[in-house]
């Protein structure tokens, strides 16, 4: 029952995370729901969403490469501050987590229904941070680490985090910005996923059924995308989302 669970728990993720964004909130509550605990289950859930961002960054790399010239950098600092991130998660209790998690979900939630608004203000004022060249610069390295830390630490997000800084950085090809955001997210993943590993932080039997999942409904999402009205997908996660925070913050604080 437990695998079935997390089957399709996967492919509802992968194919909402296709089509709109939002599959941890799926997917990370289906792992705590079959008796992981929370820590693993977070690391999980970094674990079996790494495919989609390596697979979609992929899909999008002739956008990229049009931006080659950052990859190194922002590999870098996502690498450097996703590890410390998942450092982070490591050295919190299951306990303390549990505590965590609504704040963490309440978050991701306002940064899932906002995200729009908040790329728009962003780019708005985009423009006058570029002038101080230096300045601006370190801003933008310290604003990646951050999010970054924040991506190694709770995945449910970190896209939105992402679209944000590149926006910021003078990145205004929609679909470049989009192959740049898997792309940080994949090194992200990648060295927190190491990272858990080497600690034995994630529950490879539950996490993988999740990720078989999460790989084929983002693959079948793909296909069938422009049957499916996004709006609608969007706003039943804002409601799944706000209910599930909502339930976190009466079990955990009750």
């Amino acid at each position: 029952m437990n695998e079935f669970i997390l089957l399709v728990a996967g492919l509802l993720g992968g194919a909402v995370n296709t089509l709109a964004g939002g599959g941890s909130f799926i997917v990370f509550p289906a792992l705590l729901a079959v008796g992981v605990p929370p820590v693993l289950a977070n690391a999980s859930n970094t674990y079996a969403a790494l495919p989609g961002y390596a697979s979609g960054a992929f899909g999008l790399w002739s956008h990229i490469v049009k931006y080659r010239d950052r990859l190194a950098g922002y590999s870098i600092v996502g690498a450097i501050f996703g590890y410390a991130g998942a450092e982070l998660l490591l050295r919190v209790s299951n306990a303390q987590f549990s505590f965590a998690v609504p704040w963490l979900m309440l978050f991701a939630v306002v940064l899932f229904v906002f995200g729009t608004r908040i790329t728009a203000f962003v780019s708005a004022r985009a423009g006058t941070g570029r002038r101080a060249k230096v300045a601006g610069a370190m801003v933008l390295v310290a604003l990646l680490g951050g999010i970054s830390i924040y991506g190694g630490f709770f995945n449910a997000g970190l896209g939105i985090l992402l679209l944000a800084f590149l926006v910021l950085a003078g990145i205004d090809d929609l679909h470049a910005a989009n192959g740049l955001k898997l792309w940080i997210s994949a090194v992200i993943a990648i060295v927190a996923v190491i990272r858990f590993a080497i600690s034995g932080s994630i529950d490879w039997y539950h996490g993988t059924i999740a990720l078989l999942g999460v790989t084929t409904g983002g693959y079948v999402a793909a296909r069938l995308a422009h049957h499916i009205p996004t709006r609608v997908i969007r706003w039943l996660v804002i409601v799944y989302g706000a209910g599930l925070t909502a339930y976190f913050f009466w079990k955990t604080y009750a």
